[in-house]
């Protein structure tokens, strides 16, 4: 017994300390006495063991939350630092404001995001205060107060930075808007709405008040004819038309719903059919479109406006309640961070095609709070002409140039979409075009001439909109870029470098643009998808209700979601102020 309770402890202690043992003993009994093995044993975590890169995230929006998912290499360790510790699916923040969907239905936990990832991640629910590229070190504050009420500081290092925080509000600097002005742009903005559309019918409610400050308490004003602007007006008429004048009949007359908006037309970045649709029936609905009005002042009580076109006349608007929903403006750190790299006087961080920033080589940025800066194929001409002409003849044969195409359209999107525009297949066409009616195969050009040819091409650039779409794709495409770090080193599979050797490791990112959607009220949405396909009515509608019921995060916001939508068809829209 004895000797077996020896071998027991001396087996345990050789699993819990087999890396750190060098001896391996074997005894057995021979005539009365003990034969005694020595042997060597190198542990397996003697192994050299490849130190983990570390990723500092910052934002949990659609770029950072994209990206997280789509993570899977183990060689990162992940530290995410944003001030809200959840991801909401801001598409739907209209439907919150009018008790259509509830908060807690659109919002997922990000710890539930990257719990079950192979990937090491850390979240710390705080703000950025700075970033420091030169010592890359990220300086934050926490949201949350320790037992003295105050907000505790910590610094982050990181190997690589990822920028998805977003944009602010943009007030363009207009007296009012922000002491008296409602925003769209979190969860909480939206339920702030919510309740204030509730206070407002309760007050309008009450016997003291009179008819003249019941019609100012229900006039609901709107700054901004974009997507969110219009989205907001039309769930706020289904709110009141369907469920608020059964519930507040006596004052269900005194509504009114107007929506400002500085250019001609609202929904001006849409097609032309769907912003006429939308204006007919916002009019048909009641719903005041005031277009050419710019808002140049917001008091407690009043919208001052200035007609563009009838000679810059100011009138005022008295309202119960506004919603500013026009622009994105840089968030202060952002501006800071900007500086020090010596990108000044910009509304967003400038990125190269691979969205990372410029002047830097390990800072990423990507959503609302950047915008990728397409170099011009004029600026690299004589490089593409060199790379090209392999005989060094000082011309170049449509050969020669077919055997670059594929790289010159993907370092330079612009050139694909110059194409298109002229319905030419190649760029062979483009060079037949310039020569007239001479042979393909014989068509030769040198340098002046190739300058002549893609003259034009850099006029088809263009930005990307700050749309929740965009940022969802660059947060994919640069996790895919870093699941390949290693790889792509090695074999690189992006395109020619012509001012250098070699290729790029990655191919740029491209923007694929999958429509979009304006919910118009009454079961009726306009979508306009690829290829100038435009639909308008209910059956978009549904087409609607199935795209963001699959774009959640989860099956269980996507479970809520679902639930809601139902809930509101049997029972209509919740109006209390909880």
């Amino acid at each position: 017994m004895r000797n077996f309770t020896f071998f027991k402890r001396l087996s345990s202690a050789f699993g819990d300390h087999g890396s750190n043992f060098k001896l391996v003993l074997l005894c057995t009994t021979v005539s009365g006495g003990g034969v005694l093995a020595y042997g060597e044993a190198v542990g397996a975590s003697e192994a050299a063991v490849p130190e983990k890169k570390k990723v500092v995230v910052l934002g949990t929006g659609w770029a950072g939350t994209s990206f997280l998912k789509n993570l899977n290499n183990p060689r990162y360790e992940v530290h995410v630092v944003s001030p809200r510790n959840y991801f909401a699916f801001t598409p739907l923040l209209p439907s919150v404001t009018c008790g259509t969907v509830e908060a807690r239905s659109i919002v997922e936990p990000v710890r539930n995001i990257f719990r079950k990832k192979m990937v090491d991640v850390q979240f710390s629910e705080a703000e950025c205060l700075k970033i420091d590229a030169a010592n890359r070190k990220v300086y934050c504050r926490s949201n949350i107060s320790n037992n003295l009420n105050e907000k505790e500081e910590f610094v982050v290092d990181y190997d690589y930075l990822i920028i998805g925080v977003g944009a602010n509000v943009n007030t363009f600097n207009t007296p009012g808007v922000t002491e008296n002005c409602h925003f769209l742009k979190e969860v909480e903005d939206a339920q702030k709405i919510r309740r204030t559309v509730i206070d407002c019918f309760e007050r309008a409610s009450l016997p003291s008040v009179s008819e003249e400050e019941k019609k100012r308490i229900l006039h609901f004003a709107i700054v901004g004819g974009g997507p969110t602007g219009v989205e907001f007006a039309a769930s706020l008429h289904d709110f009141v038309t369907e469920d608020l004048v059964n519930l507040y009949p006596g004052i269900k007359d005194l509504v009114k719903i107007t929506l400002l908006e500085a250019g001609d037309h609202i929904l001006s970045m849409f097609d032309k059919r769907i912003t006429a649709f939308a204006e007919d029936k916002f009019r048909r609905d009641g719903i005041d479109v005031k277009t050419g009005s710019m808002v140049v002042k917001v008091s407690d009580k009043e919208i001052s406006t200035k007609e563009m076109k009838n000679g810059g006349e100011v009138s005022t608007i008295p309202y119960g309640m506004a919603v500013w929903s026009t622009g994105i403006g840089t968030r202060p750190f952002i501006k800071d961070f900007m500086s020090q790299i010596g990108q000044i006087n910009r509304r967003a961080i400038a990125t190269d095609e691979w969205l990372r920033v410029e002047s830097t080589s390990d800072v990423y940025a990507l959503g609302d709070c950047a915008t990728i800066n397409q170099r011009k194929v004029m600026e690299d001409i004589a490089a593409i002409f060199k790379k090209a002409d392999k005989d060094n003849s000082g011309t170049l044969t449509v050969k020669e140039f077919q055997e670059v195409l594929d790289d010159i359209c993907e370092r330079y999107p612009q050139v694909e979409l110059y194409l298109k525009s002229k319905h030419m297949h190649d760029l062979a066409d483009l060079l037949k075009e310039s020569k007239g009616d001479v042979e393909k195969e014989s068509i030769e050009l040198n340098i002046e001439e190739l300058k002549t040819v893609l003259s034009k091409v850099d006029s088809q650039m263009k930005f990307l909109p700050a749309t929740a779409q965009v940022a969802s794709q660059q947060g994919i495409y640069l996790a895919q870029c870093f699941n390949r770090m290693e790889e792509c080193e090695k074999n690189p599979e992006g395109p020619i470098r012509f001012r250098e050797e070699g290729r790029h490791r990655f191919k740029p990112f491209r923007y694929k643009h999958l429509g979009q959607f304006a919910p118009l009220g009454g079961e009726q949405t306009a979508a306009q998808l690829p290829g100038d396909w435009v639909s308008i009515g209910h059956s978009s509608q549904w087409l609607w209700y199935s795209v963001y019921a699959s774009k959640q995060v989860s099956w269980r916001t996507r479970a809520l979601v679902v639930t809601d939508w139902t809930r509101r068809f049997i029972f209509g829209r919740d109006s209390s102020q909880i």
